[in-house]
Formats: C-alpha cells, sequence, structure tokens
C-alpha cells in the first residue's frame, strides 16, 4: 500500500507491503493507524528506526547520568546477554515477541541470573526502547511491562537439610567469627543477611527481634545504606522468633571474644540510625560489614574442609540449608507450620507449606488412619473380638 507522510501534498510518499489486508498486522490496520497518527500530529520517519540495536544500546548508556557501578552492571548485561540476541536487529524491526523470548531464555538457559535480575534488567531494556520512543524512532515500546514470573516454591528435598552433628560440624570448622551466625540460622531460622545484621538490640529475653538485614550492597562503593529493612517487610517492621537457651549460650561465648561494635547508618527514611553488631569488621582495612556472599564463601570452605562435599567435591549445603534444618527440626516436633511460617518470615503461609508441608509427620499418620479407616474400616464383633472387613 501507498501512504503519505503529514505534510499535506509536500509530504513524502512512501510504500510498504504486507502479507495480508485485515488482522491487528494487516494493511488495514496500518492505514488506520497512519491516519490517526496524522491527526494527533505524530509523525515516524521509517528510516530514523533503521538503527541496530547495539548501536543505539551504546548511544542511550553513553547518555545516562548513573553511577558507575550501575553503569558498569548494565554495560555487561548489553554486551553479555543483550547485544548477542538482539544486537543485529533493527529498531524498528523489534517486535514484544523477540523481547518476551529474550527474557524466558535470560531464566530458563541457566545463565546465573535470578528471576528479579532478569526483571530489573528488563525494565532498563525498556527504559532504553522508551527512548527511542521519545527520539520518534519507533513508534512503540515492544518491552514496556515485560517480566518473568517467579516460579512456585518447590518442596525442599530432604537430602538438602543437614543433621545435627552435620550443623555442629559447620559450626567448628567455619573461620570462629562467623560460628555465632550457623546458630542463629539453624537455631531462630534467620536468613544469611539477617544473622550477619545481628545487634544487641536484637537479644531479648527467650527470644530474638530480627528488624535488619546487611544490604547486598554493603560492600559497594555506592551503597546508600548498610543496612536494610527485612524480606517483605518495611522499615520499622519485626518478627520475633524463640531462642532456645543453647543459642543463649553460643551469643554469651561470642561476646566473651568480640564486643559489639556501633555501626551508624542512614535508614531508608533518611533518619540516622545506630547498631551495635556482631559481626562488624574488626581487621585492619576492613571497613565495610560481611555480606551474604562472604559468608557464604566462608560456609562453603567449612563444609569442605568437614568432609560434607557432595560427588564433585564441592560443599553438600549452603547457608539457606540452615533455615532448613531449622523449619524441618520444628516441625518434626509439633510445632505448627503457621507459627514456624511466621518464624522464617515468609510472605505466605503458602510458602511454608509448599517448601515444608510435607516433612509434617501428623499429616501424614493422620492421611494413613483416614485412608485405612475408609478402605478397610475395622469390624467389632460382639464378643468383642475386632476384625478388618
Amino acid at each position: 500500500m501507498r501512504y503519505r507522510e503529514p505534510g499535506g501534498r509536500r509530504g513524502r510518499q512512501r510504500e510498504r507491503s504486507f502479507p495480508r489486508r485485515v488482522g491487528s498486522d494487516g494493511a488495514d490496520a496500518f492505514a488506520d493507524k497512519v491516519e490517526n497518527d496524522k491527526k494527533a500530529g505524530i509523525h515516524f520517519d521509517p528510516v530514523r528506526g533503521l538503527v541496530p540495536l547495539r548501536a543505539w544500546a551504546q548511544e542511550w548508556l553513553e547518555r545516562r547520568g548513573i553511577g558507575e557501578s550501575t553503569h558498569r552492571n548494565y554495560e555487561g548485561f548489553i554486551r553479555n546477554h543483550l547485544v548477542p540476541r538482539l544486537g543485529r536487529k533493527m529498531l524498528a524491526g523489534l517486535a514484544r515477541r523477540d523481547f518476551e523470548e529474550f527474557a524466558k531464555d535470560l531464566h530458563a538457559s541457566g545463565v546465573g541470573l535470578a528471576v528479579s535480575t532478569v526483571n530489573d534488567r528488563m525494565v532498563m531494556v525498556a527504559a532504553m526502547l522508551e527512548a527511542a520512543v521519545v527520539d520518534k524512532r519507533i513508534p512503540d515500546n515492544p518491552a514496556r511491562g515485560i517480566r518473568v514470573s517467579r516460579a512456585a516454591p518447590c518442596a525442599v528435598d530432604e537430602d538438602e537439610i543437614p543433621t545435627l552433628g552435620e550443623v555442629d560440624l559447620i559450626a567448628e570448622h567455619i573461620a570462629p567469627q562467623y560460628r555465632l551466625a550457623v546458630y542463629l540460622q539453624s537455631g531462630t531460622g534467620q536468613r544469611p543477611s539477617e544473622a550477619l545484621a545481628f545487634s544487641t538490640e536484637c537479644r531479648r529475653s527467650g527470644f530474638v527481634r530480627i528488624r535488619w538485614q546487611v544490604s547486598a550492597k554493603a560492600r559497594r562503593s555506592d551503597c546508600h545504606t548498610v543496612f536494610v529493612p527485612l524480606k517483605h517487610r518495611t522499615e520499622g517492621e519485626y518478627r520475633d522468633v524463640p531462642a532456645a537457651p543453647f543459642v543463649e549460650q553460643e551469643i554469651d561465648n561470642h561476646l566473651s571474644r568480640w564486643k559489639p561494635v556501633p555501626v551508624t547508618f542512614t535508614g531508608q527514611q533518611g533518619r540516622p540510625r545506630r547498631l551495635e553488631v556482631f559481626f562488624a569488621p574488626r581487621q585492619r582495612g576492613k571497613g565495610v560489614m560481611p555480606t551474604a556472599s562472604t559468608y557464604g564463601y566462608h560456609f562453603g570452605k567449612a563444609c569442605v574442609s568437614a568432609g560434607l562435599v557432595d560427588v564433585d567435591g564441592k560443599a553438600k549445603y549452603t547457608p539457606g540449608s540452615l533455615r532448613h534444618f531449622f523449619a524441618s527440626t520444628a516441625l518434626a516436633n509439633g510445632v505448627p507450620i503457621r507459627e514456624v511460617s511466621r518464624w522464617l518470615g515468609h510472605k505466605s503461609i503458602k510458602t511454608t507449606v509448599d517448601i515444608y508441608g510435607h516433612l509434617v509427620p501428623e499429616a501424614w499418620d493422620r492421611c494413613r488412619d483416614v485412608m485405612q479407616n475408609a478402605m478397610r474400616p475395622v469390624v467389632e464383633y460382639s464378643e468383642g473380638s475386632v476384625s478388618a472387613a
């Protein structure tokens, strides 16, 4: 079909072919869009869209006023993922399906990107294409709103849960300053980042109050606050978890060797705050808080040193395995799953049921009894004897 750009008779005539006349991608739909754009005063020169995505990505990134670390992360994503997959395509030739498949493959192909990271990077890609829309290079943003859905939590494999003896082995072999973190995780179900933020305000009579976690960016120069609110919580919210006497004893043992260190930081609401933390750096020249990655490194070394390795010789467990130990031990001994869910800090009890529901022994026993009575009920005779039907 032939059409004329805005500008009346002085507007340039263009020609474009379509595989069909009707349909959302047909000639009639395009003709309607051209007329609507003329009435709205919108004009897109198709030639301006003949720019490879790799060139536009580079231009867009150079114009961004972002921090050095963020710039480095974006540049790495563009170079390692976006350009190899879509870099040769012209802006005008990009379709929504391209980005849907791109995002899905990023998560499913095992390149090491978590769902949250993929979604964060897709927000960046959408901003890149939105700039092309503003620059009148393309009429629509094909990457807008592209996200990867989070998969439902999988039930934990019982082989992924360490025994009590293995927990003690890890505590014995880990760097001494992290021994308490092992027991805070296994004894109160804290996440690694929460255990590392343990401070004097957390210790209460018979329980611990968990209010902060160490930021994953704590070691980065562009980190604005070392401590951040708990997962699924806002600043000021907390959760209380019962603490057994052995946890209290481990806290005392830690304090006998290392005194709490005051750390001042600015909360997300802009208020100055101060915590006397148990895991603050004490080595000369170490001025940042240990992160979950730091702790995970020492945890892996402890597993290898203790002989807790898989067939490849790598650590058999991760710090998250200690939360599994806490949850499974509590459930196996009759603690209600609703309480366990609250202590773990799950957003919903459904998450707890999905991960640990199969470990509740009462449910198994109750199911056996119900099915036995339904399928093979016991028949009582007048003489007092019983028999299965």
